[in-house]
Parts: structure tokens; sequence; C-alpha cells
């Protein structure tokens, strides 16, 4: 590893990743490397959860072309020197912002979405202009092994390099100093991560989690409302970062949702053999996730084939102390609770960690400003949810436990990107006014020349001693 690192940082200082030209011909590279591929790529995720051809398309596919096809439009805009104001004191002269790659990246992928989640970061990478070490999850065998070995035959290691393994490969990886690491997964390995990462000063985007809330409001349309809902807690059996971890009604429609709910199930068929559902990604999750499930809370669903990984869409009552209220649940189990006002439901959230996501489902135009005036969270929707994320142009990332740093787009160039400020003068004669010996005369110009008063100074003087 140390020499993989060595030989990327080498290969980085000889400034061959800077061009955009060369930037385009990588992303040009990948994108025809997924192409070539997709049947093999549809394969490999099936075969290591069920996930179903069109699901692995728009979920997993799709975004990695979108990210890719928007830097090679936009790869001269964000690179480009971009020009700020220069202040009367360092006139005549330029100012303008260099934007620059950190160096040698790490980018650790999870196992939820192998392929979105593991290539998206990459594109923002080589958009920047970085090296990448790419540590796949192995929970994923199948498409983390794909993904190793095609991206192996089509890049040079000095620029793009694969590590297979687990925690003792992902430990050697963080001992060692990169330029910026990128993180998708759970909050307490974000945690490890990010401790490692201190050592070195090294900046981190951490991609993490959280319990997300989605808060139906008795004035929702309840039909659409229930609709988008379900599909976006169980897509991928839930194994979704920003799906909503539980459901917070207004007690004057509870009833209509749950019975909205259980038609929308039954509507779909949620079933692996279709297509349009997985299997959870191991046995030990799977066990996690039943045991998350108190049977005489049950209200929809609850069955389970822990040996087979299969958890039918279910649906609980729940407590805000029970136990399925106390860590992000990451599997198909939506947990209901209901309120009385949107003050009651605000005070929960705020008294929890930030979520990763927040979905308010309301046609009041004051209870939509309350929730986003009063609740931190990443990111999210009003009478929506997941969607959010298929917008590039809004970065997506976490605030407080559910993450740090942003992507997508421009913003994932600018989180493996350094901005330089600079200042660009003439040659010309100076005025004495900086210079010493500093007099009275000269105090006296400085204050006319910045449009200070003396009182306005006085108090900036007085500002700075405190």
């Amino acid at each position: 590893m140390k020499h993989i690192i060595e030989a990327q940082r080498a290969f980085f200082n000889t400034n061959h990743t800077k061009p955009v030209e060369f930037r385009r011909a990588q992303l040009e590279t990948l994108k025809s490397l997924i192409q070539r591929n997709e049947t093999a790529l549809e394969e490999a995720i099936d075969a290591d959860y069920g996930k179903g051809r069109f699901n692995t398309f728009i979920t997993e596919l799709y975004v990695v072309y979108d990210e890719i096809d928007v830097a090679l439009r936009q790869l001269p805009d964000w690179t480009r020197h971009r020009p700020v104001a220069t202040d009367l004191l360092n006139s005549p002269g330029q100012s303008y912002i260099v934007p620059e790659p950190l160096g040698v990246s790490l980018v650790i992928g999870p196992w939820n979405y192998p392929y979105q989640l593991t290539l998206t970061p990459i594109v923002a990478a080589i958009a920047a202009g970085c090296t990448v070490v790419l540590k796949p999850s192995e929970l994923t065998p199948h498409s983390s092994g794909l993904i190793a070995r095609l991206l192996r035959e089509a890049f040079d290691p000095r620029f793009l390099a694969v590590v297979e393994g687990g925690i003792p490969e992902t430990t050697a990886l963080l001992a060692e100093k990169f330029d910026v690491i990128f993180f998708t997964g759970s909050v307490p390995v974000g945690k490890i991560v990010y401790q490692a990462a201190a050592k070195h000063l090294t900046p981190v985007i951490l991609e993490l989690g959280g319990k997300s809330p989605a808060i139906v409001e008795a004035d929702a349309r309840l039909d659409v409302a229930v609709r988008r809902l379900v599909w976006a807690k169980f897509l991928n059996a839930g194994q979704t970062c920003i799906a909503p971890d539980y459901l917070c009604v207004h007690r004057s429609v509870e009833r209509q949702v749950l019975d909205r709910i259980a038609e929308e199930l039954a509507r779909i068929g949620y079933d692996v053999a279709s297509g349009n559902y997985a299997r959870i990604v191991d046995r030990r999750n799977a066990a996690r996730i039943v045991g998350l499930i108190e049977p005489d809370k049950v209200l929809l669903g609850g069955e389970h084939d822990v040996d087979a990984r299969i958890i039918v869409p279910t649906v609980v009552r729940a407590d805000w102390d029970d136990a399925v209220m106390q860590e992000e649940i990451f599997g198909p189990v939506l947990p209901v609770l209901v309120y009385d006002t949107i003050d009651d439901v605000v005070d929960r959230i705020k008294a929890r960690p930030k979520p990763l996501a927040l979905y308010l489902f309301t046609e009041s135009e004051a209870i939509k400003d309350k929730v986003l005036t009063e609740v931190s969270f990443g990111g999210g929707c009003i009478n929506d949810a997941l969607m959010h994320v298929a917008n590039g142009d809004l970065p997506f990332g976490g605030v407080g436990d559910s993450g740090t740093g942003s992507y997508h787009r421009e913003a994932g160039f600018r989180a493996f990107s350094h901005f330089k400020s600079v200042l660009d003068r003439p040659f010309v004669d100076d005025p004495d006014l900086k210079y010493p010996p500093h007099t009275e005369e000269k105090l006296a110009m400085l204050k006319a020349v910045t449009g200070m008063t003396s009182a306005a100074a006085d108090e900036a003087g007085a500002g700075h001693a405190r």
C-alpha cells in the first residue's frame, strides 16, 4: 500500500493529472468501461443481493453516467481562474481564485450502492485532477470484485489503483498519509476514519447516515404522499442511507395513512424474484434488522427468512424509546409514530443527532417554514422523498453526526480541490502610505482611503482589542 501511494504521489507531482484534456480522457475511459460491461455489472450485483436490472440502472449506473457527462461539459468552467474584486489598497492589481487538485485521494466505498457510491466520488476526484486509491466494500464480493478487475484493466495504477480486502486492509490504508479521504458508510466507522485522518491533518468528506424522519401533516395529499414514501422506504429493501427511517404521522390521519400503506404494498407486491426488491446484504445484517422488530407491534408484514436474507416490507407501531428508534435501521422496517402538533415532532427530532435527510409532506407554508428554519439536516424534500439526490446540482452531504462535506457535480469537484487565492500586481511605484515611518498624517490618509470615520476606526480598534 505504501508503494501504491508513493507511486501515485510521484505521478501526481509530474503534473500529468492537471490538464483538462487528461481529466476528460480518463472520464471518457470510465464511461466507456461501464457501457461495455453493463450486463456484467447487472449480473454481479444480482449475485450479491438480488438487485434487478431496472433498479440497478436507475439507482446505480444512470447516476454515474450523469456525473460523468456533466463533468465532461463543465470541466473548462470549473477549472478556470475565477476573478474577484480587488480592493483600493491593492490597486492596481488583479485578484482571482485558482482551483487545484488536492493530490492523492482515498475513496472508501460502501456495499449498499456499490457502483453509484463508489464510482461517483471517483468521477469527482478525476474531474478535480486527483489520483485515486479505491477501497471497495468486501460485503458485495461480486460487484466489488468486478469493479476492481475492470478498473485495473483500464487505468494506470499510478493514477487509479484498487485495494481489495476487509478491515485489516482498510486499517492499513488509513495509517498512510493521503491528501484527501472520501468515506461513505456508518457513523461508527466514520469516526474511525476521521480519527485516522486527523493524525495527518488530512481533509475528509464523510457521507454517513442516521435516522432520517418523514413527517405527514394533516393537510397532506395522502395518496401521493404514501406512494412516494413507500417507494423511498423499500427501495433496495431499505438499504439506502437517505431512506425514510421512521414516519411521524399527524394523529388525525394516522388510520388513513396506514390503510394506504397497506394498499400500496399489496399493489406493488415486493418480491426478489420479480426484480423489484432486494435481499439484505448478508445474514448478520438480516439478523440485526429482525432483532429490531417487536412482534406485538407489527402492523404490516413481519415475515422474514434470515438464512435467505429476506425481510418483507414491515410496518411497526413505535414509541420514541423503542429499540427500533435507537439506531439507523437500514432495512425494510418502517416505525410509525403519531403526533398532535408540529411543535411536538420538531422538538423530538431536534433532540436527536442531526439526520442525513428529512421529508415533510404538507401544503402549509407556515409548517414548511418552521421545519426548514428550526431543524438541521443534510438535505431532503418537501412532498417527496429521496428524489433530492437525483438533482446533481443540489450538493449532497450530511451535517453533524450524519456527515461532513458534500459532493455531486460541481460540489464533488470542489470536495477534491483546493482554491488558491491570488493577488497579482504589476511592478509600479507604491505610495508610501503602508511603509514606515508611520505618522499621524499617514493614519489620517489611511482612514480617508478606507472610508472609515474616526469613530468607526476607534470602534474597530476596540473590537480587535476585545
